[in-house]
């Protein structure tokens, strides 16, 4: 008879403990362990008897032998498919996460729709609405009229088995990975246990039957996929969705990806028919001026291969505080102390009396360190309170000793500027091959000169 006991799983690394503590002593995280209640059923026979060897032999495959290509398919929607690496490989697993109301299940379900027009047989599974719910929807994106199925279920083996019994879908969506379950468990759904069980379910049976497998995950209060991080190695491709309640764009983001590569974006707007994609981003990121205005710097960045022109705006302003306030928005704040602190030694620009706000146009997220040039751009600017030259952008990596470090992917920034209108670049890479078509191109080698 089975007895039921009690254990502690980690959501952050999904290590096994029988008695609770406040950190895991696998991975060290804080207040991680959970509990769950599971059956413990008897063994019926020793697996390792007279040191036989249970299992099938396995053929055998040879890495200079043939390969049949993947086919990509492609969506209707050219940011997603940027994103991806080109489409959708058939067999392919991809984990999309984000904020709650950011537009997960929004996008999927017109991507349902759409690609169940061009031919394709789709399926939505949701464990959060029912199906009248999910035709609402989409009545409202004006995408019912398509032969796409819905499903509402919770348990992996009625999904899978529904799924099996049609052996006709080429795309199947499970919104969410989280209210799914699997009846071999009596722990609840969301757990560690339930999750890694059902992902690894729908995993296999996927691969198996060259089925696209679209999962949503939930986030926690700091942004990462809940669960434990092992879902993020089990599938092959993971994308967040960024954006701000308050703001209509929002940001596909891929940092996993084994068909493409990481760091791709796709912009979308979020519409009362659903998303719409944006195609030329760098009109999103900047705001055009007849006049120029002190304080703002264009970034010629790089997202993934895309470039991307933002706008860095920068505010001085008088304190009385013993320590003036520092605020970055869409950057580092390290970086940006960083960057205060070689403006005050290197360049003789002293700002620590003063309040510093900094903040990235259009909500996007810079992590690259070639936008120091831009910040440091800005702040000069705006501490002086005069304007930087108009139709002028700026890239390069500043270091503590003051110089001004090349950057990579030059020729695409420049190419951006010049599609956009600009004239004139500030940055150490030598562009010499753009010397007709930009009107000037200053080299800065140190912060000093600049």
């Amino acid at each position: 008879m089975s007895k039921t006991k009690k254990q502690y799983v980690c959501n952050n690394c999904g290590s096994v403990s029988s008695k609770w503590s406040g950190q895991c002593f696998d991975c060290g995280a804080w207040s991680s362990l959970e509990e769950e209640m599971i059956s413990a059923k008897p063994l019926t026979k020793n697996i390792l008897m007279d040191n036989a060897v249970s299992g099938t032999s396995l053929e055998l495959d040879s890495l200079d032998s043939e390969i049949s290509e993947s086919i990509r398919i492609q969506t209707p929607l050219s940011e997603f498919n940027r994103v991806l690496g080109g489409g959708f490989v058939p067999g392919s697993v991809t984990l999309i996460g984000g904020d709650p109301g950011v537009g997960k299940s929004t996008i999927l379900l017109q991507l349902t729709t759409m690609l169940s027009k061009i031919g394709l047989n789709c399926l939505y599974v949701t464990g959060e609405e029912s199906a009248d719910q999910v035709k609402l929807r989409a009545k409202r994106l004006e995408a019912n009229n398509t032969p796409a199925k819905v499903l509402a279920a919770t348990n992996v083996n009625n999904i899978l088995a529904t799924i099996d019994k049609e052996q006709q879908f080429n795309l199947v969506v499970i919104d969410s990975i989280q209210t799914v379950y699997s009846s071999d468990f009596s722990s609840a759904p969301g757990t560690v246990t339930q999750i890694k069980a059902c992902t690894q379910q729908l995993i296999n049976y996927a691969k198996q039957n060259n089925i696209i497998l679209v999962i949503v995950g939930h986030v926690t209060k700091e942004g990462e996929l809940a669960g434990p991080k092992l879902l993020e190695h089990m599938v092959d491709t993971v994308l967040y969705f960024e954006g701000e309640q308050h703001n209509h764009y929002r940001i596909l983001r891929a940092v996993k990806n084994r068909f493409g590569g990481v760091n791709e974006i796709g912009v979308f707007e979020m519409t009362s028919f659903g998303l719409k994609e944006i195609v030329n981003p760098s009109e999103l990121f900047l705001l055009h001026r007849e006049n120029n205005v002190s304080g703002t710097a264009v970034f010629a960045g790089i997202e993934g291969s895309r470039p991307l022109l933002v706008e860095i705006q920068a505010l001085i302003a008088p304190s009385n505080m013993p320590t003036p306030r520092r605020s970055a928005v869409g950057w580092d704040q390290n970086r940006l102390s960083m960057i205060l602190a070689v403006l005050a030694v290197r360049f003789g620009l002293n700002l620590s009396n003063k309040e510093v706000y900094l903040s990235v146009a259009g909500g996007l997220k810079i992590t690259e360190p070639a936008v120091d040039l831009a910040v440091a751009a800005a702040l000069i600017s705006a501490a002086y309170d005069k304007p930087l030259p108009n139709h002028s952008v700026f890239f390069g990596e500043i270091g503590l000793s003051g110089e001004v470090r090349n950057v990579s992917q030059s020729e695409n920034r420049v190419k951006e500027a010049l599609k956009q209108g600009y004239q004139q670049v500030y940055s150490a890479n030598k562009l010499d091959n753009y010397q007709d078509s930009m009107k000037t191109i200053l080299h800065v080698k140190q912060l000093k000169n600049f």
